[in-house]
């Protein structure tokens, strides 16, 4: 993995920590490990971002469903002590018509059965779109979820610019409005990494459709803001656009070259990267 990124010329990647529809996983193996850190320290890379298969549900209306997100969770999470000091991005869940409240309830017992301390990796609950009974399409939501958690320094956020733009916030021209309004609700020290994503649908869609950076709704301008912006041209940023790897390579120079012409008025982003077998 750490050799593709590089190839593409990124510094940063995030990978499934197995199948992304979930299913068994083998122990990572100690050698491949071992040549991994070396490789990470070698060439500079930031933290990475693992992401939690899409099956895993929190607030399942089923009780084997939500056994199973803890208990993969759990195993996840020990895998990644193996890579310490990353990130690992969970979609919250859907409460399928259970309501939002009891959803950020069984999603916030799941974090705190799941957490341990001293873990060194830090869980980031992923910003949703709204489909169906998502939960998570609101900032006050996922405020609800980290007010509730016992260890809140093992958990931050992950904002997915395609989410949040169909999920109603008006991140094309109003960027600082929302990260105002992320601060207040929030805080923005909980803000550990970006997903970038341009969206096939308009503002507040709910429809979660991602499209190649400056192909949908949000535009090349909108991601000139985000990668010069004060506030979050530190963190990692990762695309999961609709691409192959050719694709990713010239998203990546571009999103550089989008940074380098706003060096003067802004931090140049430190991290970029792709999720590895998401195209």
């Amino acid at each position: 993995m750490g050799t593709v990124a590089l190839s593409l010329g990124a510094t940063t990647f995030a990978f499934f920590t197995r199948n992304p529809r979930g299913g068994a996983a083998k122990p990572p193996a100690p050698d491949d490990v071992r040549a991994l850190r070396t490789l990470l320290d070698k060439e500079g890379f930031g933290r990475l971002v693992a992401h939690a298969p899409y099956t895993y549900n929190l607030c399942s209306a089923r009780p084997d469903v939500v056994d199973f997100a803890r208990r993969a969770m759990r195993e996840d999470l020990a895998r990644l002590e193996a890579l310490p000091g990353g990130y690992y991005n969970l979609h919250p869940g859907s409460h399928v018509r259970q309501g939002s409240d009891r959803g950020i309830e069984r999603i916030v017992e799941g974090l705190n059965e799941v957490l341990v301390p001293g873990q060194r990796s830090t869980v980031l609950l992923e910003t949703m779109a709204g489909k169906g009974t998502e939960v998570g399409r609101s900032f006050e939501e996922l405020a609800r979820i980290l007010d509730g958690v016992r260890y809140p320094e093992l958990v931050g956020v992950c904002l997915d610019s395609c989410h949040v733009h169909d999920a109603g916030y008006d991140i094309a021209d109003d960027l600082d409005g929302v990260l105002d309004e992320f601060d207040r609700v929030i805080g923005l020290d909980r803000l550990k990494a970006l997903h970038l994503n341009d969206s096939k649908n308009p503002r507040g869609a709910r429809k979660d459709r991602h499209e190649r950076i400056g192909a949908g709704h949000l535009g090349l301008a909108c991601f000139g803001r985000i990668v010069t912006n004060e506030r979050l041209a530190r963190l990692p940023m990762i695309l999961e656009t609709p691409n192959d790897l050719e694709g990713y390579r010239r998203e990546i120079a571009l999103l550089r070259s989008l940074a380098a012409e706003g060096t003067s008025e802004g931090s140049a982003p430190e991290r970029r990267g792709t999720k590895e077998g998401n195209a």
